[in-house]
């Protein structure tokens, strides 16, 4: 690609050209979070976390209620 010179304007893009590519670059980057999520490599799966959670809430809990 070559950069124009400078006698010659550089041609302006118009709204829409800007918004569709504001929409399309949006679009690309959810399609390659979702290729992400879908390869998996978690290091810890939902559920032991949601197990530690649920630990350390009775855990206070248990404090509170024997306080």
């Amino acid at each position: 690609m070559t950069d124009p010179s400078p006698d010659q304007p550089t041609p302006e893009r118009t709204h829409s050209q800007v918004l569709w590519g504001r929409a399309q670059r949006k679009r690309d980057r959810i399609r390659a979070e979702i290729a992400r999520n879908r390869a998996g490599g978690h290091r810890v799966p939902t559920w032991a976390l949601a197990a530690v959670l649920a630990v350390i809430l009775a855990g206070w809990l248990y404090l509170i209620v024997t306080s």
